[in-house]
């Protein structure tokens, strides 16, 4: 029997999280509820998860907050938000704090559980790719792609499973155009304006990782997609 997905549900909203909850449950997932930003972050700590699912507007301690304060204690524990909070503002602030989605209240369940399906599916590689270097040399860089970090002489970063997902597509086309819409599709599994936000934040960040080795760029291809250019000796 395959192990249940465990998944922390953060809402605060007695109703929604308890219909959240039991219907997760149904569907074979080992659900823990908590119902404030607080409690999540205590459950968060205690267990590990392979996702949270966030509400952002909640009592003593808000969703933006809670998952900047996990970010920085388990960098790739992954997790969406789902709020009623949908101006673009929010939106962007959610990806930028490294959410791997962002769904807007009021949703289906069964859309919810599809989705969550597919991002696990996404962020758990069933088959480990035999061929994949587990160690990539780029420049003055050291990249270990099963544990997701990034090193440069003594300083070594975690990466989210997102910007390691990203800085692996990159590398395989280094010094050729990545499509944003191969990226957003490979990595996001949908292509729409939301998620190019999302991407355009992420290249940002793996930018500042990078910036270190001037040897390497990532290049912006107006209204087509990036490229990393490594300008070897």
């Amino acid at each position: 029997m395959d192990k249940k997905r465990r998944i922390l549900l953060v809402e605060d909203d007695e109703a929604l999280g308890y219909l959240l909850s039991e219907y997760l449950k149904m569907k074979n997932f080992d659900v823990t509820w908590a119902k404030n930003g607080e409690e999540g972050l205590k459950h968060s700590q205690s267990s590990s998860f392979d996702l949270g699912i966030f509400d952002i507007m909640m009592p003593k301690r808000d969703g933006f907050s809670l998952a900047e304060k996990i970010k920085k204690d388990f960098p790739n524990f992954p997790f969406i938000f789902l709020s009623a909070k949908s101006l673009k503002v929010d939106v962007l602030k959610g990806f930028y704090l490294g959410a791997v989605d962002y769904l807007k209240k009021p949703i289906d369940e069964e859309e919810l559980v599809i989705r969550i399906e597919n991002l696990l599916n996404r962020l758990t590689p069933s088959v480990k790719n035999e061929n994949a270097p587990e160690l990539i040399q780029i420049g003055n860089f050291s990249f270990n792609t099963i544990n997701q970090e990034l090193s440069f002489k003594e300083e070594t970063i975690t990466l989210t499973v997102k910007e390691s997902e990203l800085l692996s597509f990159l590398l395989e086309r280094k010094n050729k155009l990545s499509n944003h819409k191969d990226i957003l599709i490979k990595i996001w599994g949908k292509n729409d304006y939301f998620n190019k936000k999302s991407l355009n934040v992420f290249i940002t960040r793996l930018r500042k990782y990078l910036e270190r080795d001037p040897a390497i760029k990532i290049e912006n291809v107006h209204n087509k997609g990036y490229i990393l250019r490594h300008k070897e000796d």
